[in-house]
Formats: structure tokens, C-alpha cells, sequence
């Protein structure tokens, strides 16, 4: 089994991120416009010439359009970098990366369902040669045509895609019977056997093809590609243009499939030649290539955490395209009604003030998606120095008391008396984690309800805790909470408007303060707790 080039993919994941800091830059500065504008506007409030209000009034509107330009043009960046990130760049099918993910998908559809599906693998034969005889260049056609030729020949709810090198994956969804697969496999065999012209070369093609059911054969994907991969081996050692089935596969005392049977089973002599044709020498070369395709299965497990960066910087720019938009509509309405309200000083102000609720929102929405690239390109600073953790806390709750007052929700903070709590770190960002705390634990519990907020001491290490009443979080949301751009959908219909991004940047400003956070939670309906463990000072 061959890889993808991880080089690439690394390239193109630096690129984005990149491009997803630079545009929250430039959203930034967008942002620092309007409010300087609405700083302008609450001077003037009523204007008292009409030239001054259409000035004003023309600011705003300029300033939301050039955010919302910025928006679509990150957007736009995204659509470009995710169908990149999702193709192979030779063959333009799904990459292994997004073949990976699809397969799981339909594995999760199929369990659901209690469907089945089959998977399958396929080699190019004799490709080597055909590179070595003809060149790289007509290598690349070969692919080019191998790929054209599956992806025309199958049906609309079947999936093909480039794994490396000279193989491809198919997937085959929604299966009436397994009795019909044969036959689909047959015709991509046929077709993929037709010879090609490639600059005045006619080139003899061929394909050897492994096939594995789910779930007969594997119930996961790494099982299922192993099986259908052994199969293929098995094909391509009877001769080229076959293929064989995962359950005809010899298995070894772990339950892998191994890629040549023990023993033959049509009366042929397989021995290997030499010294190698003993069944002992056989056995070792079985096992070894068993080992091979576990090792390069989990070679690409870890290749695809690599890329997950790349993802995350797309789900990135994503969200926030999506949710910067959303406030730029009500400031370009509130701004062009301003000059109707030359006269009424309440609804004036109405105005301004929906105004600078929404910049407020969007300032937000900017200083976490600049947050969360410097998360993901690991360039999150801090400015340490000796702190007090009583003074990060008084600030925390002095910025959140008003809007659990708003929801006449009980804020209750114990904290150890008459100690300042030392510790060293960055005050700001100390700020920053028990305020998204605690804003989250406000924004989560209904009005009426309680948070409390409690500092502990020991000898060693301060913990906090900030426990709710709230609507709780269920157990598989529980498990990626401090994940980049999750959020549980209970919590996004409740409150919607984020980006997924806080407590993934709480958890990297805690552990780079030296510290731990954990989340826990007895269900939904039944409040969370939050348990930050800093290091005090030495």
C-alpha cells in the first residue's frame, strides 16, 4: 500500500491557516472602524446638523459592506481550500483522507439501517513497468483514465476515490444483495481492462480487485480496507484482471486476513519458488504481509490526525463566514434607518445601540476566530508574569455579573479569605478562561438559576471550579466538549451564534498555563461543572 503525499497536504493546511489569520486581521480592523463610528455617533447624539448624520450615516454602511466583503471573501477561500483538501489533484476523485471519512459515514448509515455495503479494493497491474517502460507522464494518464473509467461506470450512490499510488477504493452503498456485487465488479474489470493510447503508445490495462463486505467480513474501516487489501494480493497472485472475495481469505490466530492462503485450494502448486516454497518460509511471508497492512493502516491513521489541523482551519473559516454575516444584516438596516431618526432622539438611539450590540457581537466572533488559528498553528502566546488569582476572578465575575443579573440568575462565589492566591501567569488570559466560563455557565441556565464559583487551595495547586444549573451536557457531547468547533446541538439552539471555538482556546490557555480543565456533566437538565487545576507559584 502506497501513501498520498503528506507534504502537500501539509502545505495546503499551513495555507489555510494563514489565509484564515490574515482575513480575522482584517476583520479586526473592519470591527475597530465601525467603532470608532459609533463612538462618533454617541457624541452626536441627535446630530445637530443633517450633514453630520448623512456623514455618520454613510461611514457605517461603507464600514459594514467592507466587513461583509471581507466575510464572503473568506468564504469563498473556504470552498476553494475545502474541495483542494478533499481531492486527489491528479485524478480530481475524493482523496484517502475524504474516502476515509465517507466510509465511516456509511458504515454509522449501514448500522443504522442494518444494511449492508462492500468495499473495494483496486491495483493498477504491472504499473511499475508501465512507468518504467513509458515515463512518469504517462504514468499519470494511465491514472487519469483508470479514474475517469471507474467513476463513469458506477452507480450514483457508489463512491470512488484515489488510496495512493496506483490504487483506488470504491465503495458500494446500499446493496440489495451481495449476489449483485460480482457482477458490478466484473464490469469495472472489463472496463478497466481496455487497452490506451497515450502519445502514440497503446498500452495494455489491467486491474486486480479485492472486495469485502460490511458486515461479514469487518464491522470498521480499517478491518474492512485490510480485508478487501488482502483480497486484492490474493487476486494479483493468480494473474492480472481478477479478483477475489475477503471470506476466501486464510485467517491468522488474531482473525487478520493474510494475503496467500496456506494452502492451495484448487489443486495448483502456489509454493513460492526456492527456498522460499516451504510452509514454514510461506507462513512468515504470510504473516509479514499481514503486519504490512496493519502497519501501513496505521501509518494513515496517523497521517490523517496529521491533517486534521487542515480541517479545522476550513471548519474555521466555515463558521465564521457563516456567523459574521449574520450581524452585518442589522447594522446595514439600523444604519440606513439613522437618517429617518434625525428628529426622535429615543429611537436615534435605539438605533445606535442595535448598532453597537451587533459590532460588539462581532468583535467577539473576531478575537475568537484569531484565537483559534494561533490554537491550531500552536502560535497561542502568553505574557507571564506574577499574578493573583483573586484578581483574575473579581474581574472574571465583575464582566459577566451584568448579564446573569439580566437573567436574574444567582451567582454565588466562594473564595479562600484574605488570600491573594499567587501564582505566575498571564492576567488577561487567566481573564479570559474563568470569563468564558462562567459566561458559558450563564448563557446555558435558564433565568432563575444558579452559578456558583469556587477557589480551593492546597498546598500545591489552586483549584477552581464553576458549577451551573443548567441544561447539562449529554455523555457523547461530553466526550469532544473541549474539542475546536463543537458544540452540542441542545446548546447551539439554545444559544446560537458561536463558533465551537472557547473552550477548546480555555483548555490551551490552562494546560500552557502548567494547569488541567475538566468537564463532567450527571445528563441533560441536570447543570455541569467546569474544574480548572492551576499550579501556584513557586
Amino acid at each position: 500500500m502506497t501513501g498520498p503525499e503528506p507534504g502537500s497536504r501539509r502545505a495546503a493546511a499551513t495555507q489555510s491557516l494563514a489565509t484564515l489569520e490574515a482575513h480575522a486581521v482584517q476583520l479586526r480592523a473592519e470591527v475597530a472602524g465601525l467603532q470608532k463610528v459609533l463612538a462618533t455617533l454617541r457624541d452626536r447624539a441627535p446630530p445637530s446638523s443633517g450633514n453630520d448624520l448623512l456623514e455618520a450615516n454613510e461611514q457605517l454602511v461603507l464600514a459594514a459592506l467592507r466587513a461583509q466583503a471581507v466575510a464572503e471573501a473568506a468564504e469563498r477561500h473556504r470552498d476553494e481550500a475545502a474541495r483542494a483538501g478533499e481531492r486527489d489533484p491528479l485524478t480530481d476523485l475524493p482523496n484517502r483522507t475524504s474516502m476515509l471519512e465517507r466510509l465511516h459515514l456509511a458504515l454509522a448509515s449501514a448500522q443504522r439501517r442494518q444494511a449492508q455495503l462492500a468495499v473495494l479494493f483496486i491495483d493498477v497491474d504491472r504499473f511499475k513497468e508501465i512507468n518504467d517502460s513509458y515515463g512518469h507522464p504517462v504514468g499519470d494518464q494511465v491514472l487519469q483514465s483508470m479514474a475517469r473509467r471507474l467513476e463513469s461506470n458506477l452507480r450514483e450512490t457508489d463512491t470512488v476515490g484515489r488510496f495512493g499510488g496506483e490504487e483506488f477504493l470504491v465503495l458500494l452503498e446500499d446493496l440489495a444483495s451481495t449476489d449483485d456485487v460480482p457482477g458490478i465488479v466484473e464490469h469495472l474489470l472489463d472496463v478497466m481492462a481496455r487497452p490506451e493510447t497515450i502519445a502514440g503508445h497503446v498500452i495494455e490495462l489491467s486491474a486486480s480487485l479485492g472486495i469485502a463486505f460490511y458486515p461479514d467480513d469487518a464491522t470498521d474501516e480499517a478491518g474492512l480496507i485490510a480485508c478487501s487489501d488482502a483480497a486484492m494480493y490474493r487476486a494479483k497472485r493468480r494473474g492480472p484482471g481478477g479478483y477475489e472475495f475477503c471470506h476466501a481469505i486464510e485467517r491468522g490466530a488474531d482473525g487478520r486476513p493474510m494475503a496467500a492462503p496456506l494452502a492451495p485450494d484448487d489443486g495448483e502448486d502456489q509454493r513460492l519458488p526456492g527456498p522460499a516454497g516451504t510452509r514454514a518460509r510461506q507462513a512468515a511471508l504470510q504473516e509479514a504481509n499481514s503486519a504490512l497492512v496493519v502497519s501501513a493502516l496505521h501509518a494513515q491513521a496517523q497521517e490523517t490526525r496529521a491533517l486534521e489541523a487542515h480541517a479545522r482551519a476550513l471548519g474555521s473559516m466555515a463558521a465564521a463566514a457563516h456567523e459574521l454575516r449574520n450581524p452585518l444584516t442589522p447594522i446595514r438596516i439600523a444604519a440606513g434607518m439613522l437618517g429617518e431618526a434625525r428628529d426622535d432622539l429615543v429611537r436615534f438611539t435605539r438605533l445606535r445601540d442595535i448598532i453597537e450590540e451587533e459590532v460588539l457581537h462581532i468583535a467577539r466572533l473576531v478575537d475568537d476566530l484569531v484565537d483559534g488559528s494561533r490554537v491550531v498553528s500552536g502560535k497561542l502566546s502568553l505574557q507571564r508574569e506574577e499574578a493573583a488569582l483573586a484578581r483574575v476572578l473579581e474581574a472574571a465575575t465583575a464582566s459577566c455579573r451584568p448579564a446573569m443579573e439580566s437573567r436574574r440568575q444567582q451567582l454565588v462565589v466562594e473564595l479562600p479569605p484574605d488570600d491573594a492566591m499567587p501564582l505566575t501567569g498571564d492576567h488577561t488570559r487567566l481573564v479570559q478562561v474563568f470569563t468564558n466560563l462562567l459566561d458559558n455557565a450563564s448563557k446555558y441556565t435558564p433565568e432563575g438559576g444558579s452559578v456558583r464559583l469556587v477557589a480551593v487551595r492546597s498546598p500545591d495547586a489552586i483549584t477552581v471550579s464553576v458549577h451551573d444549573t443548567g441544561i447539562g451536557i449529554p455523555a457523547d457531547a461530553l466526550r469532544r466538549i473541549f474539542d475546536m468547533f463543537v458544540q452540542d446541538r441542545t446548546a447551539a439552539a439554545l444559544r446560537p451564534g458561536g463558533l465551537g471555538i472557547g473552550l477548546a482556546i480555555v483548555r490551551e490557555l490552562v494546560e500552557a498555563h502548567g494547569g488541567t480543565v475538566v468537564g463532567s456533566s450527571d445528563g441533560p437538565g441536570l447543570g455541569s461543572s467546569f474544574v480548572v487545576t492551576l499550579p501556584v507559584a513557586a
